[in-house]
């Protein structure tokens, strides 16, 4: 029995219509600049104020999807670990950098 790779998919793109990459060409928005799309995009979210259909998020709504999200990004612990590091590193550096600042100030204060 033929696979549909075998006998050649409606959804395969056809030889016409593949870039030299092998991936399929970009057909209409996808083949737009990015200028381009985020006007169309504008218009439409426009559109949908104008109609009255577009949403708009409250306040609670904003904050459990924000909340979910922070829930998501947690979970991934290497992640979170690399955070943390980072932020430790930035603190020491400052901290480091202020007490040099300090005793640069002490230093020149008994030269003087």
């Amino acid at each position: 029995m033929a696979t549909s790779k075998e006998s050649g998919s409606k959804g395969a793109a056809s030889p016409g219509n593949v870039q030299k990459s092998g991936q399929p060409a970009k057909r209409g928005f996808a083949a737009m600049d990015q200028n381009q799309q985020r006007e169309i995009a504008s218009k439409g979210g426009q559109a949908a104020h104008q109609k009255g259909t577009a949403h708009e998020f409250d306040s609670e709504e904003a904050r459990r999807a924000g909340q979910k999200g922070g829930e998501a990004v947690s979970r991934n612990r290497a992640h979170m670990a690399d955070i943390g590091r980072k932020g430790g590193e930035s603190r020491q550096s400052a901290q480091r950098a202020a007490a040099a600042a300090a005793k640069g100030n002490r230093q020149g204060e008994k030269e003087g």
